[in-house]
């Protein structure tokens, strides 16, 4: 009894502020999205102070019959599909070198392909809308001299170009994961394959990558979820790119919308988004979660 009053006075300080940061601002978030503000006088143009008003699932269902979210839904997802397995395979494939024998010095690799998770993201969109903008940018008038036009903010290729962000700033960090659970795997294993035959790239292959499963499936899980709630880099490149709405992805809806940038405006309907991104986001998991243990059975 005495070990479990111990325990729980350790685990103490982060349950409160598991409950202060998490679950407080979702039960918050939850309430207001069955409200809107709405004028507190009456007439045609309306007047007074602004009032919270039950609303019911009115907010709900403006989210889930609007066109606008679901085209930044499908974009996000046409965005995971084309980032998320390329960022993946870029960092497992940097781990698996960093734990091999091929590289000294693993402290200066790591933290170098770490070092772009530590810029802030708004700060990296901004460095990367600088290599992006023709007029200014050494990689685009390298490429238009050598005859091979391209314009990085066109409608069919900023997808690409806002992958490209992602991947240079969370490739490293998902390495670490990697590097991680393969630093874990015991010695023996490698010890046994060799004994059996195996082949340096047979290790990699039938030991090594079958043992990471589960760090690639936390991966793709926190990539999932985070891709779905982008934007930082939509955000920049709307600057230069008028044609991109303030709806563009779901996060700048629920931002906009919390600003009465988009109509209708408030805490109220900018819970609700959110509140349905994180369904969606989940449900997205939950998905492919499933598939994944289908397919190693």
């Amino acid at each position: 009894m005495h070990d479990a009053i111990t325990g729980w006075m350790f685990l103490l300080p982060f349950v409160i502020g598991f409950v202060i940061v998490f679950i407080v601002p979702i039960i918050a978030s939850i309430y207001a999205s069955f409200f809107q503000q709405v004028a507190s006088g009456g007439g045609l143009y309306g007047s007074g102070e602004l009032t919270n008003q039950f609303v019911g699932l009115d907010n709900f269902i403006n989210v889930a019959t609007s066109s606008a979210f679901w085209m930044g839904i499908g974009r996000v997802i046409a965005y995971t599909i084309v980032q998320v397995p390329f960022m993946i395979l870029s960092a497992l494939a940097l781990a698996l070198v960093l734990d091999s024998f091929l590289i000294r010095r693993v402290t200066l690799f790591r933290l170098g392909y770490f070092l772009p998770f530590a810029i802030p993201g708004i700060v990296s969109a901004m460095i990367w809308l600088y290599i992006y903008t023709p007029e200014i940018s050494p990689i685009v008038r390298a490429l238009n001299a050598i005859g091979v036009p391209v314009d990085f903010f066109h409608e069919n290729i900023v997808l690409f170009s806002m992958s490209n962000m992602t991947t240079w700033t969370y490739t490293g960090y998902n390495m670490l994961i990697f590097l991680a659970a393969l630093q874990a795997i015991p010695t023996e294993l490698y010890d046994a394959a060799r004994i059996d035959g195996a082949t340096g790239f047979q290790v990699v292959t039938k030991v090594k990558i079958p043992m990471v499963r589960g760090a690639v499936l936390l991966t793709v899980l926190l990539s999932i979820v985070g891709t779905i709630q982008i934007f930082s880099e939509p955000t920049v490149m709307a600057t230069v790119n008028p044609w991109m709405r303030l709806d563009y992805t779901p996060m700048q809806m629920a931002y906009n919308t919390m600003f009465g940038n988009i109509s209708p405006g408030g805490d109220g309907p900018a819970a609700a988004v959110s509140i349905m991104m994180a369904i969606v986001a989940g449900s997205l998991a939950v998905i492919y979660a499933w598939v994944e243990r289908k397919i190693s059975q």
